[in-house]
């Protein structure tokens, strides 16, 4: 169908190449060096337009006095990294994007994976020429994002992110990256954690309702905090228009905190289960039980107490379990594979990529609700074949659909559409026919063997078990005539394998 392309990948790396899209950082630098002069940007100019389109557009209160200064105009000695970087090395600005800021403090948790990001090597002396790299993962690829270290300021201070330390600056470098794929700092405003941690580790990003938690919430938790997935989670809004409202317990809503731990800890002969969050304000704790001056810490064996470093008054804060499943609404896990919480032993999983789009009048058709345009849908053949020795018939498959850039068509007043996918059975009399595909009849008179909900976010994914066999996967938006490009990832579990991928 028109508008639709197809690559595909199969193996154990889930991550492609690094590329360099736009910008050689190293070309670059080495001409400033040659040239004696520091790198300014001309795709991402320190200006009004970077600085956003609305709320902080050229005319708006929150854009005056602005003034774009680099690290070494505003102290004497600055510093990319001090000691390491750390979850405390990030305290949200002016910008609402806290969602960012979590996800940014999550990925401090693993060294590993924060260096593939931030290039820790980097620094303001040798070879310093005003132009730093950040790693970011966009739509099935790396990039290597390149930036010049003017930062917005306003009486002398940094406007956005920064560190508690004030000559630090990888986290304000970080978020000015993050910034210009996003085509300004403004379309960072409002947000899911999960959409940074996807854009940090190419992983796999999935939504638990706290209200319907599994029951062993707690040891997935666990095991995926272990196994450097990263973790995020929110309280929804009381009324219809709040926007970070207050609790009396000092917990704020529609914020994104991160979650950096989740331990057990004795009193007496019973085990208490605890989970470690973290306001990205750097500030308000949560002030109940197991908070840092809560007398519970005096019950518990000294060692234990000295391990989980409970005293700082830094945002961070200890609460039990069971009074975060009550209060808080929503659980977002990144798992760098996808059997990273799901099962005991992590397995191998194959991974296939369609790039496609919905273009109004030939692949716009809406969802299965609107049956006579549902048919117009990009389509997607697959085949999951299943080789398990136990004698099981039943394939594990996760499906993630992701749309692509809306961030950057904010100025034109576009946002998110409700997305999602449907999955159907390949009818036997159709088998194996080249260019299968399922017209208005055909989906009359077909269910769907599974199919993901429908949400306003930037993807969608949802994990199913079905049995082996050859299937069509449509996405669409849930109303027609509602136009962007996606990107649509299909996971299959160790034992079950693609023997056909093909838009139809």
């Amino acid at each position: 169908m028109g508008g639709v392309s197809c690559s595909a990948m199969e193996g154990n790396n889930l991550q492609t190449t690094v590329t360099n899209l736009y910008q050689d950082f190293y070309a670059l630098r080495k001409e400033c060096l040659t040239q004696g002069h520091l790198f300014c940007d001309p795709d991402f100019p320190a200006g009004p337009k970077s600085l956003g389109y609305k709320e902080l557009g050229p005319n708006s209160a929150k854009a005056s006095r602005v003034e774009w200064k680099r690290p070494k105009e505003l102290c004497s000695n600055p510093q990319f990294i001090i000691d390491g970087a750390t979850r405390t090395d990030i305290c949200q600005g002016e910008l609402g994007d806290c969602w960012l800021m979590a996800a940014i403090a999550s990925l401090t948790l693993d060294k590993d994976i924060l260096a593939r990001v931030i290039h820790p090597e980097q620094n303001f002396m040798d070879n310093y020429a005003g132009i730093f790299h950040f790693r970011l993962w966009q739509y099935g690829q790396w990039v290597d994002v390149v930036i010049d270290d003017l930062l917005p300021t306003r009486n002398g201070n940094l406007l956005f992110v920064h560190s508690v330390e004030k000559n630090e600056f990888w986290s304000a470098l970080l978020e000015k990256a993050y910034a210009k794929v996003n085509g300004s700092y403004e379309a960072l405003s409002g947000g899911l954690a999960t959409e940074g941690f996807v854009d940090f580790t190419g992983g796999i990003a999935e939504r638990y309702k706290l209200s319907t938690a599994p029951p062993n919430l707690f040891s997935i938790m666990q095991k995926a905090l272990k196994q450097g997935s990263l973790l995020s989670s929110s309280i929804s809004p009381r009324s219809a228009n709040e926007k970070e409202g207050k609790t009396q317990e000092d917990l704020v809503t529609t914020h994104a905190y991160s979650i950096t731990g989740a331990e057990e800890v004795h009193m007496g002969e019973s085990k208490v289960e605890l989970v470690r969050l973290r306001n990205p304000w750097g500030h308000i704790e949560w002030n109940g039980t197991w908070s840092d001056d809560s007398k519970e810490w005096d019950q518990i064996l000294p060692e234990e107490k000295a391990k989980l470093d409970h005293s700082a008054d830094d945002g961070e804060f200890w609460m039990a379990f069971s009074d975060f499943v009550q209060r808080y609404s929503v659980l977002e896990i990144c798992n760098l594979t996808p059997d990273a919480s799901s099962s005991e032993d992590v397995g191998q999983w194959n991974l296939y990529k369609f790039d496609g789009s919905w273009k109004v009048g030939s692949t716009a058709g809406g969802c299965s609700n609107y049956p006579a345009t549902f048919s117009s849908n990009p389509q997607f053949v697959i085949t999951f074949d299943h080789s398990d020795h136990n004698g099981s018939q039943i394939c594990s498959v996760l499906v993630d659909l992701m749309q692509k850039g809306r961030r950057r068509e904010r100025e034109q007043g576009c946002d998110y559409n409700f997305i999602g996918f449907a999955i159907y059975k390949v009818p036997d009399k159709r088998k194996g026919t080249p260019n299968v595909h399922l017209g208005h009849d055909d989906l009359q008179h077909l269910n769907p063997v599974a199919e993901s909900t429908f949400i306003n976010s930037r993807e969608v994914c949802e994990r199913f078990k079905i049995p082996p066999g050859e299937y069509i996967i449509i996405p669409s938006t849930y109303e027609p005539n509602h136009e962007g490009s996606f990107l649509l990832r299909v996971f299959s579990e160790k034992q079950t394998t693609f023997s056909s991928t093909r838009p139809c």
